[in-house]
């Protein structure tokens, strides 16, 4: 039952959803066939073949937040319509992949990060107008344990667990003065995860996050940021990424429930 207007959307079903952004390139599956299922502000993409026994009925459902192209710009991105889509889709839990740049000289470029918080001042979707959006955000802990656990399994590119991801509005980078003042609170930066993090909560949806390292915040590494660089190293890190959703995505799709 869709739900009365004014409400949030309501998780239901049992399916993983997978939510990517740019550290995934525009084009990419990780099957050759798949189902395209429109709704809200994205494209949900989930695959037909490739599923294990267990998980061909419900395979995981791919929504890349910015759109299939990836042409929308962060602050465009409409997560209320993505959550929804999420929700429509059956799905009761998300994955979602960030491209994050690091506030810490020792997260290196090429890092995976599972955040256990996040500081995003300002930062504050909510699907309400009144007193329902009061709510207590983060990140769901049994989901994410689940997600840590599983990645340490049968992943070959190491997962960090825990740390802090800021957001900041985007499209454009961070000054190096920014970058100074969040580096006091956070571990890697990005412009997404936080709000989207929110809305699933009020919609029911366990969430946890995957961020890849693709750069060094900007003033934080010997020369200064430059967009090509952030680039190169974005798309060198994404096929080892996809091979290890390959292997980690079976095991997450099935036989879980939130406590």
């Amino acid at each position: 039952m869709a739900p009365a207007e004014g409400e949030a959307p309501r998780a239901s079903g049992t399916r993983l959803g997978v939510v990517h952004g740019h550290s995934l390139p525009a084009g990419t599956s990780l099957d050759a066939h798949v189902d395209d299922v429109v709704g809200g502000g994205g494209d949900a993409r989930g695959p037909r073949s490739g599923a294990t026994r267990e998980t061909r009925e419900q395979p995981p459902l791919f929504l890349p937040r910015h759109g299939i192209d990836l042409e929308t710009p962060a602050h465009l991105v409409d997560h209320h319509a993505n959550v929804r889509a999420l929700c429509d889709a059956g799905c009761d839990r998300v994955l979602a992949l960030g491209s994050v740049g690091s506030l810490r000289p020792d997260v290196a470029p090429g890092t995976l990060l599972c955040p256990d918080d996040f500081f995003a001042p300002g930062i504050a979707p909510s699907f309400y107008d009144d007193v329902r959006g009061h709510s207590i955000p983060g990140f769901d802990p049994d989901w994410r344990e689940r997600v840590v656990s599983g990645w340490h399994g049968v992943g070959e590119l190491e997962l960090a667990d825990g740390g802090v991801y800021a957001q900041m509005r985007g499209p454009r980078f961070e000054s190096p003065a920014e970058v100074r003042m969040l580096a006091s609170h956070a571990d890697v930066v990005g412009m997404t995860i936080a709000a989207e993090a929110i809305l699933a909560r009020e919609a029911g949806l366990a969430y946890a996050a995957v961020c890849t390292v693709d750069n060094f915040a900007n003033g934080l590494g010997r020369e200064p940021l430059a967009i090509e660089e952030y680039r190169a190293e974005r798309d060198r890190l994404a096929p080892r990424v996809i091979a290890d959703l390959e292997r980690v995505l079976p095991a997450l799709a099935v036989g879980w429930e939130s406590a």
